[in-house]
Protein backbone atom coordinates (compact mmCIF):
# COMPACT_ATOMS: atom_id res chain seq x y z
CA UNK A 1 0.00 0.00 0.00
CA UNK A 2 1.05 3.60 -0.57
CA UNK A 3 2.75 5.14 2.44
CA UNK A 4 2.19 8.75 1.36
CA UNK A 5 -0.68 11.04 2.28
CA UNK A 6 -0.48 13.79 -0.33
CA UNK A 7 -2.70 14.44 -3.34
CA UNK A 8 -0.99 15.54 -6.56
CA UNK A 9 -2.69 17.22 -9.52
CA UNK A 10 -1.26 17.89 -12.99
CA UNK A 11 -2.62 18.41 -16.48
CA UNK A 12 -1.84 19.10 -20.12
CA UNK A 13 1.37 17.18 -20.70
CA UNK A 14 0.53 16.94 -24.42
CA UNK A 15 2.88 14.02 -24.93
CA UNK A 16 3.45 13.62 -28.65
CA UNK A 17 3.27 17.29 -29.56
CA UNK A 18 6.29 18.94 -31.14
CA UNK A 19 9.22 16.94 -32.45
CA UNK A 20 10.01 13.44 -31.24
CA UNK A 21 12.99 14.80 -29.29
CA UNK A 22 10.86 17.48 -27.63
CA UNK A 23 8.20 14.98 -26.62
CA UNK A 24 10.82 12.57 -25.27
CA UNK A 25 12.43 15.32 -23.22
CA UNK A 26 9.02 16.16 -21.76
CA UNK A 27 8.39 12.50 -21.05
CA UNK A 28 11.73 12.21 -19.23
CA UNK A 29 10.85 15.29 -17.19
CA UNK A 30 7.51 13.75 -16.21
CA UNK A 31 9.23 10.53 -15.18
CA UNK A 32 11.54 12.57 -12.91
CA UNK A 33 8.49 14.30 -11.43
CA UNK A 34 6.72 10.99 -10.79
CA UNK A 35 9.91 9.66 -9.21
CA UNK A 36 9.97 12.68 -6.92
CA UNK A 37 6.37 12.36 -5.73
CA UNK A 38 6.16 8.57 -5.39
CA UNK A 39 7.49 8.61 -1.81
CA UNK A 40 4.66 10.71 -0.38
CA UNK A 41 1.79 10.44 -2.90
CA UNK A 42 -1.44 8.73 -1.90
CA UNK A 43 -3.43 9.79 -4.98
CA UNK A 44 -2.40 11.30 -8.31
CA UNK A 45 -4.90 13.12 -10.52
CA UNK A 46 -3.79 13.56 -14.14
CA UNK A 47 -6.43 15.92 -15.38
CA UNK A 48 -6.61 15.61 -19.12
CA UNK A 49 -4.62 16.17 -22.31
CA UNK A 50 -2.00 13.79 -21.01
CA UNK A 51 -1.45 12.93 -24.66
CA UNK A 52 -1.75 15.25 -27.62
CA UNK A 53 -3.81 12.46 -29.16
CA UNK A 54 -4.99 9.10 -27.88
CA UNK A 55 -7.34 6.51 -29.32
CA UNK A 56 -7.74 2.95 -28.10
CA UNK A 57 -8.57 0.47 -30.81
CA UNK A 58 -9.66 -2.93 -29.52
CA UNK A 59 -6.16 -4.36 -29.84
CA UNK A 60 -4.03 -1.29 -30.68
CA UNK A 61 -2.96 1.82 -28.78
CA UNK A 62 -0.66 4.65 -29.97
CA UNK A 63 3.00 3.67 -29.73
CA UNK A 64 5.47 5.50 -27.51
CA UNK A 65 5.42 6.93 -23.98
CA UNK A 66 6.69 3.64 -22.57
CA UNK A 67 8.83 5.25 -19.85
CA UNK A 68 5.95 7.42 -18.65
CA UNK A 69 3.45 4.56 -18.69
CA UNK A 70 5.92 2.28 -16.95
CA UNK A 71 6.37 4.83 -14.17
CA UNK A 72 2.61 5.10 -13.74
CA UNK A 73 2.48 1.31 -13.43
CA UNK A 74 5.24 1.48 -10.82
CA UNK A 75 3.25 3.98 -8.74
CA UNK A 76 0.10 1.87 -9.08
CA UNK A 77 1.99 -1.25 -7.99
CA UNK A 78 3.18 0.68 -4.92
CA UNK A 79 -0.44 1.40 -3.98
CA UNK A 80 -0.79 4.96 -5.30
CA UNK A 81 -4.31 5.58 -6.62
CA UNK A 82 -4.32 7.01 -10.15
CA UNK A 83 -7.09 9.07 -11.77
CA UNK A 84 -6.89 9.88 -15.51
CA UNK A 85 -9.26 12.52 -16.84
CA UNK A 86 -10.37 12.66 -20.45
CA UNK A 87 -9.30 15.94 -22.04
CA UNK A 88 -10.20 17.38 -25.39
CA UNK A 89 -7.08 15.79 -26.93
CA UNK A 90 -7.40 12.36 -25.34
CA UNK A 91 -11.13 11.89 -24.86
CA UNK A 92 -10.99 8.43 -26.46
CA UNK A 93 -9.52 6.64 -23.46
CA UNK A 94 -11.53 3.52 -22.64
CA UNK A 95 -10.30 0.60 -20.51
CA UNK A 96 -6.61 0.14 -21.39
CA UNK A 97 -5.31 2.06 -18.37
CA UNK A 98 -7.91 0.45 -16.14
CA UNK A 99 -6.65 -3.00 -17.12
CA UNK A 100 -2.94 -2.12 -17.07
CA UNK A 101 -2.68 -0.32 -13.74
CA UNK A 102 -6.13 -0.01 -12.24
CA UNK A 103 -6.58 3.67 -13.03
CA UNK A 104 -9.93 5.35 -12.61
CA UNK A 105 -10.99 7.09 -15.85
CA UNK A 106 -12.95 10.32 -15.37
CA UNK A 107 -15.04 11.48 -18.31
CA UNK A 108 -16.21 14.82 -16.93
CA UNK A 109 -16.19 16.25 -13.40
CA UNK A 110 -15.11 14.54 -10.21
CA UNK A 111 -16.15 15.77 -6.78
CA UNK A 112 -14.19 14.47 -3.81
CA UNK A 113 -13.76 15.27 -0.14
CA UNK A 114 -10.48 14.69 1.66
CA UNK A 115 -9.73 15.58 5.28
CA UNK A 116 -12.69 17.93 5.45
CA UNK A 117 -11.87 19.76 2.18
CA UNK A 118 -14.14 19.61 -0.86
CA UNK A 119 -12.67 19.50 -4.36
CA UNK A 120 -14.29 20.05 -7.75
CA UNK A 121 -12.10 18.59 -10.50
CA UNK A 122 -12.57 18.85 -14.28
CA UNK A 123 -10.26 19.09 -17.27
CA UNK A 124 -12.15 22.27 -18.15
CA UNK A 125 -13.09 21.72 -21.78
CA UNK A 126 -16.60 22.76 -22.77
CA UNK A 127 -17.26 24.74 -19.60
CA UNK A 128 -18.03 28.43 -19.16
CA UNK A 129 -19.07 30.99 -21.79
CA UNK A 130 -16.43 30.19 -24.43
CA UNK A 131 -15.56 27.19 -26.63
CA UNK A 132 -18.92 27.34 -28.45
CA UNK A 133 -17.83 25.30 -31.47
CA UNK A 134 -15.96 22.80 -29.35
CA UNK A 135 -19.06 22.14 -27.22
CA UNK A 136 -20.78 20.90 -30.36
CA UNK A 137 -17.76 18.89 -31.51
CA UNK A 138 -17.37 17.31 -28.09
CA UNK A 139 -20.85 15.79 -28.28
CA UNK A 140 -20.08 14.44 -31.74
CA UNK A 141 -16.64 13.05 -30.88
CA UNK A 142 -17.89 11.38 -27.70
CA UNK A 143 -20.81 9.72 -29.41
CA UNK A 144 -20.72 5.94 -29.72
CA UNK A 145 -21.37 6.24 -33.46
CA UNK A 146 -18.36 8.50 -34.01
CA UNK A 147 -16.13 6.21 -31.94
CA UNK A 148 -17.33 3.14 -33.81
CA UNK A 149 -16.73 4.77 -37.20
CA UNK A 150 -13.24 5.98 -36.27
CA UNK A 151 -12.35 2.50 -35.03
CA UNK A 152 -13.07 1.18 -38.53
CA UNK A 153 -10.26 3.35 -39.94
CA UNK A 154 -6.83 1.71 -40.15
CA UNK A 155 -4.57 3.06 -37.35
CA UNK A 156 -1.93 4.32 -39.80
CA UNK A 157 -4.48 6.61 -41.41
CA UNK A 158 -6.65 7.32 -38.38
CA UNK A 159 -3.83 8.28 -36.03
CA UNK A 160 -2.17 10.36 -38.75
CA UNK A 161 -5.35 12.36 -39.38
CA UNK A 162 -5.99 12.73 -35.67
CA UNK A 163 -2.45 13.91 -34.92
CA UNK A 164 -2.77 16.59 -37.60
CA UNK A 165 -6.16 17.69 -36.25
CA UNK A 166 -4.81 17.71 -32.70
CA UNK A 167 -1.81 19.88 -33.60
CA UNK A 168 -4.01 22.37 -35.44
CA UNK A 169 -6.44 22.54 -32.53
CA UNK A 170 -3.66 23.16 -30.02
CA UNK A 171 -2.03 25.86 -32.13
CA UNK A 172 -5.37 27.62 -32.66
CA UNK A 173 -6.17 27.46 -28.97
CA UNK A 174 -2.87 28.94 -27.89
CA UNK A 175 -3.51 32.22 -29.72
CA UNK A 176 -5.93 33.27 -26.98
CA UNK A 177 -4.30 31.64 -23.96
CA UNK A 178 -2.98 34.68 -22.11
CA UNK A 179 -5.09 37.47 -23.49
CA UNK A 180 -8.05 37.65 -21.13
CA UNK A 181 -8.51 39.57 -17.91
CA UNK A 182 -8.48 37.14 -14.99
CA UNK A 183 -12.14 37.66 -14.11
CA UNK A 184 -13.10 37.09 -17.76
CA UNK A 185 -11.35 33.73 -17.93
CA UNK A 186 -13.92 31.13 -18.97
CA UNK A 187 -13.20 28.79 -16.11
CA UNK A 188 -13.11 31.58 -13.53
CA UNK A 189 -16.56 32.66 -14.73
CA UNK A 190 -17.72 29.04 -14.55
CA UNK A 191 -16.34 28.71 -11.01
CA UNK A 192 -18.26 31.78 -9.83
CA UNK A 193 -21.46 30.33 -11.29
CA UNK A 194 -20.85 26.91 -9.76
CA UNK A 195 -20.28 28.38 -6.31
CA UNK A 196 -23.68 30.10 -6.32
CA UNK A 197 -25.35 26.78 -5.55
CA UNK A 198 -22.48 24.59 -4.33
CA UNK A 199 -19.55 24.78 -1.95
CA UNK A 200 -16.00 23.71 -2.71
CA UNK A 201 -12.75 24.67 -1.08
CA UNK A 202 -10.83 24.04 -4.31
CA UNK A 203 -11.92 24.13 -7.95
CA UNK A 204 -9.12 22.63 -10.01
CA UNK A 205 -8.91 22.63 -13.81
CA UNK A 206 -6.48 22.24 -16.69
CA UNK A 207 -7.24 22.99 -20.36
CA UNK A 208 -6.50 26.73 -20.40
CA UNK A 209 -2.70 26.31 -20.07
CA UNK A 210 -2.53 29.25 -17.64
CA UNK A 211 -1.02 28.47 -14.21
CA UNK A 212 -3.23 30.32 -11.76
CA UNK A 213 -4.15 30.32 -8.07
CA UNK A 214 -7.05 32.70 -7.49
CA UNK A 215 -9.06 33.31 -4.34
CA UNK A 216 -12.72 33.25 -5.47
CA UNK A 217 -14.18 34.03 -2.05
CA UNK A 218 -13.18 33.64 1.58
CA UNK A 219 -13.31 29.85 1.47
CA UNK A 220 -12.92 28.87 -2.20
CA UNK A 221 -9.96 28.96 -4.57
CA UNK A 222 -9.69 28.49 -8.33
CA UNK A 223 -6.59 26.57 -9.43
CA UNK A 224 -5.50 26.16 -13.05
CA UNK A 225 -2.75 23.60 -13.40
CA UNK A 226 -1.12 25.18 -16.45
CA UNK A 227 0.80 22.83 -18.77
CA UNK A 228 4.11 21.03 -19.22
CA UNK A 229 5.28 22.38 -22.57
CA UNK A 230 6.38 25.66 -20.99
CA UNK A 231 5.57 25.73 -17.26
CA UNK A 232 5.88 22.24 -15.71
CA UNK A 233 3.27 23.14 -13.12
CA UNK A 234 1.41 20.94 -10.67
CA UNK A 235 -0.54 21.27 -7.43
CA UNK A 236 -0.18 19.36 -4.20
CA UNK A 237 -2.54 19.02 -1.23
CA UNK A 238 -0.68 18.03 1.94
CA UNK A 239 -3.74 17.51 4.15
CA UNK A 240 -3.88 21.11 5.31
CA UNK A 241 -3.31 23.35 2.30
CA UNK A 242 -3.09 23.20 -1.46
CA UNK A 243 -0.24 24.91 -3.31
CA UNK A 244 0.85 25.37 -6.93
CA UNK A 245 4.44 24.48 -7.83
CA UNK A 246 6.82 24.62 -10.78
CA UNK A 247 8.87 21.47 -11.33
CA UNK A 248 12.61 21.97 -11.94
CA UNK A 249 12.11 25.72 -11.90
CA UNK A 250 12.12 28.27 -9.13
CA UNK A 251 8.73 27.98 -7.45
CA UNK A 252 6.42 30.87 -8.27
CA UNK A 253 3.34 29.47 -6.56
Amino acid sequence: MAIGNKLYFASDFHLGTGSYAESREREDRLVRWLDMIKADAAEVFLMGDIFDFWFEYKTVVPKGYIRFLGKLAELADAGVKLYLFKGNHDMWMFDYFVQEFGATIISDELEIERIGKKFYLHHGDGLGPGDAMYKILKKIFRSKICQWLFARVHPNLGVGIANYWSSQSRIAGESNEHRKNVEQEWLVVYSHELLKNNFYNYLIFGHRHIPMDLQINEQSRYINLGEWVNYNTYAVFDGEKLSLHYFEQKDEG
